[in-house]
């Protein structure tokens, strides 16, 4: 039986002595988010200068300029972005370099990928995994999401380990030290199957930054704009990996998910015309106080102060924004590339769920693939690090029906069972 984990101290985090240490250690950085640092950091350690398209510029340079007026992020939780800013920075260095060297990458296809949709908190994660443990199908680990192009010339370790595997299993090691109860929130390990949004983090784009910092301006740019060149650029570095893998696309199918997609439910239809879609659907309360509840706990160690008021109402904006336009677009989707899953459904019969959404894609569910995913299941038992136990009410002063009454609109148009 799984450990119940209730934590009572959101609001006013109580840190142990090894957060302390690091809290203080925080106190002693100077950390500025400056574009021009940034890219010439990140041209200076991998040797390269060609950043490709310039557009990216404008959207660093909101970001940058946003967060550093963020007056609550303390300097662990700068140095935390700048950081992620500079790998992104890396990454676009490396992918440029890459397609000018082989531009052959382009003529590579993606093939008829399934794709997951749905709010986050909504199983989207487990039926991900799930399904990629079909070794028919290609996924995203963690590890390669964070590098998927090696520096050239970085040799393996002395254990044959990709040096871009152990990183991520180092920062992993961290965040479990740091953050301990992210585990039986959100697994970050590196060989956990991940978003594929993280390949458009290179170009600077993606509603993934909302997640690393609330960011309105951010939010409102990317509201504004049209999403279709990011998605072809993470398009071209799934190629990419394709490519690296040896095949020209004729022997890959990939399996993908993104929350993102419910609010890009057209753009993902034109970038990937022949994707399977299937988009999970959850009681948004719960989504909303299971995301509110694993990012309040994680500003523990970037925040000067906890905002569980504009963590709350930030995301439950959020996430009527992501629904209301999977209402609008669903239909847009032809029916023979869609399936909806419903979350009490998938959680009462997940292989069976699978063996639907297959059909839909047109891929036996055969001995093997039972097998694989059957065994999945067994190594990864739901609540494997704990359940996390939640209190809209206690947490964050929200009425959980009050809160249910503004998403009537979905209730009333997608098979989703209210969770009391």
């Amino acid at each position: 039986m799984s450990e119940t984990i209730r934590i009572t101290d959101l609001a006013d985090p109580e840190l142990n002595e090894l957060q302390q240490s690091i809290h203080a250690f925080g106190r002693t950085l100077n950390v500025t988010l400056d574009p021009g640092d940034i890219l010439e950091e990140a041209s200076n350690a991998t040797g390269l200068e060609d950043f490709g398209a310039k557009d990216f510029r404008g959207r660093l340079d909101l970001l940058c300029n946003e967060w550093s007026n963020d007056q609550g992020l303390n300097n662990l939780g700068r140095m935390s972005l700048r950081n992620k800013l500079l790998l992104f920075a890396k990454n676009r260095l490396l992918i440029q370099d890459l397609l000018t060297r082989h531009p052959e990458i382009h003529d590579v296809t993606i093939k008829a990928p399934i794709i997951v949709a749905g709010l986050p908190r909504s199983g989207t994660t487990h039926l991900l995994n799930l399904m990629a443990a079909d070794s028919r199908l290609r996924s995203l680990p963690l590890w390669e999401s964070y590098e998927p192009v090696p520096m050239p010339g970085e040799p393996a370790l002395e254990s044959g380990v990709d040096p871009r595997y152990q990183r991520c299993a180092d920062t992993w090691e961290m965040m479990q030290q740091t953050v301990p109860k992210l585990a039986a929130m959100h697994p970050m390990n590196p060989d956990h199957i991940h978003e594929e949004l993280e390949l458009m983090g290179p170009d600077f784009a993606s509603y993934n930054f909302e997640w690393l910092c609330q960011c309105p301006d951010w939010r409102d740019h990317y509201y504004a704009t049209d999403q279709t060149p990011h998605y072809e650029y993470m398009k071209t570095v799934l190629k990419i990996l394709t490519w690296q893998d040896g095949d020209d696309g004729s022997h890959t199918r990939w399996v993908l998910k993104c929350p993102q997609h419910l609010e890009q439910l057209t753009v993902l239809q034109t970038v990937f015309p022949d994707a399977t879609v299937a988009i999970t659907h959850r009681d948004p309360v719960a989504v909303i106080q299971s995301a509110a509840t694993m990012l309040a706990y994680g500003q523990r160690m970037s925040r000067s102060a906890i905002d569980m008021h504009g963590i709350i109402d930030y995301w439950s904006e959020r996430v009527v924004h992501l629904l209301k336009a999977c209402s609008r677009d669903h239909q847009k989707l032809a029916d023979a590339n869609r399936i909806d899953v419903p979350f009490h459904d998938f959680m009462t019969d997940d292989i069976g769920m699978v063996r639907k959404i297959y059909a839909k894609a047109g891929l036996p569910m055969n001995e093997e693939a039972t097998n694989e995913l059957r065994q999945f299941l067994e190594e990864h038992p739901r609540g494997k690090h704990g359940r996390i136990v939640y209190n809209l009410q206690d947490d964050f002063g929200i009425n959980p029906e009050k809160l249910r009454e503004r998403f009537s609109f979905y209730f009333e148009q997608f098979p989703v069972q209210a969770e009391r």
